[in-house]
């Protein structure tokens, strides 16, 4: 296709060229005012020296970039069979339909009437591939290009002017209108290139996952007899133990197990459990360790505390007049800070250390409390079910050492049939092996003898201590009946006694009179203490079998229940707080269980406990401050 070279009639310069085409083309023209459009034309040349990348007849070349704050300058564009003019330059630019994804699809409206789908052809084909061209009768069509970039070219073609040769007729004119078209196969293309992206990036995710993640382990092998009899060796190797019993549990769970190879997997469970004694001792051994752990770190933890002990005796040795007298202000003053900060870590450390005692006293307790053997509890029963469950476990142990005999006998006796008689050195450690295991069988049937008659001594214990509990239940029963037998006879007698003293003289009728009341007072404290008298004979008999006489019973300074309650409180208060609590702070402490308790009351009560508390003074001068400890650990000792 060539390119019209002949030169225009009329020079570029000229501002009504504009016009000329306009009316050329049946339009009215515009006023326009500037400078001319086209001032680069060299008529000499017949062509423009700015050349359109859009003209015909050469290759699509992008131009350079062009800042945008320049308008894009359109030029006359001349084709065999028609010419394009420009659009005006101030008119808006044409509203346009969103752009569809992968759109390759352009709608062309306001294509003259006369003109062809060559023609068509002739003007797009110079932009790109054309794959279809749809043309409508009613001056419109939709051209299907090969790639997407080629529609953005189209698009520079919306807005210009169409004229078919030289004609000015309507029908050979027209005014292009290029807007993006939705089409269904764009789409379907759009789609397939994202399916296919898609996978591309699921197929690079995997490829790094399986890069990143960690090998697969080996493996299991298929059950065999060989890799049984390794196997049973593995596990009784402590350190291929772990991945031996991967082996055999996964032979278990795939059912390798039938009755032809039930011993050898009979054997190898049985070897595994063997391997519970070694991890016992290696659990005990570890305790160990640590037990003495914690005592070095006790017997160090107790070196600081003496030795912060006595950095506090030798601030309160500064702090006392003799020395404290000859240093300065701000001496006394780092002095004073110093101590407090020793006082204060000292504190925390022997809190720290009071802690772990009282975490082992605890611990202590609980070993005590299940080492104890009251005939109350089932204490025998359960060492009769323990002394079972082991008669159970040496009797399996029992089954599985005659099992590998019988494997054993087997496996000699067919060596026997299908072997020469060479392998004398098989048949000796055969034979060490027998008789081991016999040896084993031996011990194992003595051990279960023995456990036998433990069992029965434990029984007629058992039997014993049920004889000795209804002993001491009929026991109290007795003393029960004869403490309510007292009591009904003692009552008569405080009923008749005012008779008698009724029927006396008279000035023993006065007495009578004043000293009646204090009579029956004494007889009401009597008839308690006789209470409390059978009650201690009730829990003596249970205990010793002996009762103690009414006059022997201590009189307690503990008046009631409230006072034992209260005691019991101030104890483990105290308990807590080995350097003692003034009376306000035991007092702000009670107040919070009972508010009806006041300072006074609990004086007087610490005060009547000289063995279970003790009243110190601690601090120097003006910080002198009276302070009440627990001593009943000393005081059971001293009694």
């Amino acid at each position: 296709m060539s390119m019209d070279s002949n030169p225009m009639p009329m020079p570029m310069s000229d501002p009504n060229a504009w016009a000329t085409a306009m009316n050329n083309l049946g339009m009215a023209p515009m006023n326009m005012t500037g400078p001319p459009l086209m001032s680069d034309f060299d008529s000499g040349l017949g062509m423009m020296t700015g050349m359109n990348p859009m003209m015909p007849g050469l290759g699509y070349v992008p131009p350079p970039p062009l800042p945008h704050d320049l308008p894009i300058v359109k030029e006359i564009i001349h084709y065999q069979s028609c010419t394009l003019f420009p659009p005006n330059p101030n008119l808006p630019f044409p509203a346009m339909r969103e752009r569809p994804p992968g759109c390759k699809t352009v709608f062309v409206g306001g294509l003259p009437e006369n003109a062809t789908e060559a023609l068509i052809v002739e003007v797009f084909g110079q932009l790109g591939e054309i794959i279809a061209i749809r043309k409508s009768k009613k001056n419109f069509c939709h051209i299907r290009f090969a790639e997407e970039f080629t529609v953005d070219r189209a698009l520079f073609l919306s807005g210009y002017r169409m004229r078919l040769g030289s004609s000015t007729d309507k029908k050979d004119t027209g005014r292009l209108h290029v807007d993006f078209a939705q089409a269904r196969d764009d789409l379907y293309e759009w789609e397939c290139r994202q399916r296919l992206y898609a996978r591309e990036e699921r197929h690079r995710r995997r490829m790094e996952e399986d890069r990143f993640r960690p090998p697969s382990p080996p493996p299991i092998v298929h059950y065999s007899d060989h890799e049984c009899s390794l196997l049973g060796d593995k596990i009784k190797d402590e350190a291929a133990f772990a991945a031996a019993v991967h082996v055999l549990l996964t032979w278990v769970e795939r059912g390798e197990v039938n009755r032809r190879n039930a011993n050898n997997f009979y054997s190898m469970i049985q070897s595994s459990n063997s391997h519970i004694r070694q991890l016992m001792s290696q659990k005990a051994a570890h305790e160990k360790e640590l037990e003495v752990a914690k005592d070095k770190f006790k017997t160090a933890l107790s070196g600081i505390l003496a030795q912060f002990e006595q950095i506090v005796s030798v601030f309160h040795a500064a702090s006392k007049q003799k020395a404290w007298d000859h240093f300065s202000k701000a001496q006394r003053k780092n002095l004073d800070m110093w101590r407090k900060q020793a006082e204060e870590i000292r504190n925390m450390q022997n809190e720290e250390l009071m802690g772990i005692r009282r975490e082992e006293e605890m611990e202590m307790s609980d070993d005590d409390m299940e080492d104890t053997h009251d005939p109350d509890d089932s204490g025998p029963v359960a060492q009769v079910e323990a002394l079972k469950e082991e008669n159970d476990s040496l009797r399996c142990q029992l089954d599985a050492y005659r099992n590998e005999v019988e494997l054993l006998k087997q496996e000699q006796g067919k060596n026997q049939e299908h072997t020469p008689p060479q392998h004398s050195e098989e048949d000796t450690i055969r034979q060490q092996q027998l008789t081991f295991l016999q040896q084993a069988l031996q011990g194992m049937q003595k051990q279960l003898l023995k456990m036998c008659e433990e069992m029965k001594q434990r029984e007629a214990e058992l039997e014993k201590s049920v004889e000795d509990k209804q002993q001491l239940e009929s026991q109290v029963q007795s003393l029960k009946e004869g403490l309510e037998s007292l009591k009904k006879t003692r009552i008569p007698q405080l009923e008749t006694s005012p008779r008698d003293d009724r029927g006396s003289e008279e000035s023993a009728d006065q007495v009578n009179l004043e000293t009646s009341p204090q009579d029956d007072r004494g007889s009401e404290e009597s008839a308690d203490q006789v209470s409390e008298a059978t009650a201690l004979e009730v829990v003596s008999c249970s205990q010793e079998k002996e009762s103690l006489p009414p006059e022997k019973i201590p009189s307690s300074p503990v008046y009631s229940e409230r006072e034992a309650l209260l005691v019991g409180i101030i104890s483990t208060f105290l308990h807590v707080h080995p350097f003692g609590a003034s009376i306000e702070y035991i007092f702000s402490y009670l107040q919070q269980l009972d508010t009806k308790i006041n300072t006074g009351q609990v004086g007087a009560l610490l005060g009547r406990l000289p063995c279970t508390f003790r009243q110190e003074l601690t601090g120097v001068g003006a910080s002198l401050e009276k302070r009440w400890k627990f001593c009943g650990f000393e005081g059971i000792k001293t009694t």
